[in-house]
């Protein structure tokens, strides 16, 4: 009976062939179909209908990207934490200091964004 171990390696090089490829053909085709004339209203920033005031170059402090960011990390805490939670008591005490340590790492980063008053919305 022949050994089928390099179908699992060609399922994996199809996914990353599909991966880089697929965007590729979409970026070329929305190239091909889309118009290439742009005019004066269409290039004007869209205001819900209404006439648009000053530039739409618009400065935004930096603290909201940060309060954004650690909006993404906590959401990700998050993820990793229910798979843990789920299967707690199968995973031992090991898992158990790995969680702590990370939960650990996390709190400091929210200590030190609360000290930075990077969750104040100003």
């Amino acid at each position: 009976m022949p050994s089928l171990y390099w179908y699992n390696y060609l399922v994996v090089v199809l996914f990353i062939a599909l991966g880089i490829g697929l965007p590729i053909v979409a970026f070329a085709l929305s190239r091909l179909l889309r118009p290439k004339h742009a005019y004066a209203e269409k290039t004007t920033t869209y205001e819900s209908g209404a006439e648009p005031i000053g530039t739409s170059w618009v400065r935004f402090k930096v603290k909201y990207y940060l309060y954004a960011l650690l909006f993404l990390v906590f959401d990700v805490e998050t993820l990793f934490l229910y798979p843990w939670a789920v299967a707690f008591d199968r995973v031992g005490t090991f898992a158990l200091l790995e969680m702590v340590i990370f939960l650990a790492i996390l709190a400091f980063g929210l200590f030190y964004a609360w000290r930075k008053d990077v969750l104040e919305w100003k």
